[in-house]
């Protein structure tokens, strides 16, 4: 009988300690095309001879970025993208090894 209600308390530990996958990567997301869009537009008001060079290596990665208004919609874009990948992923991984430990 104890190691029914181990067992019990084993499982419902791991149901209530378990992430919401789909919600963390809509957070990364959100933050990390927020990131881009704002560190582009800061940039573009600021001004000046040479406008974000450092931040113009991101068109490496992202196809059709620039450090321009549009390029920053396209930056929000990637990065929403690639954050909810990372956070959708992580939240994953750390959900079956969650499992695993559980069994």
């Amino acid at each position: 009988m104890p190691d029914d209600i181990d067992s019990l308390d084993r499982l419902v530990l791991t149901r209530l300690v378990q992430l919401n996958c789909t919600l963390h990567g809509l957070v990364l997301g959100i933050l990390s095309g927020l990131t881009i869009f704002i560190a582009t537009n800061w940039l573009i008001l600021k001004g000046g001879d040479v406008v974000g060079p450092h931040l113009a290596l991101l068109s490496q990665f992202f196809i059709g970025y620039k450090v321009t208004f549009s390029g920053s919609l396209i930056g929000f874009a990637y990065g929403f993208i690639t954050g909810f990948a990372i956070g959708y992923g992580v939240t994953r991984l750390y959900n079956n090894l969650l499992q695993l430990k559980g069994k």
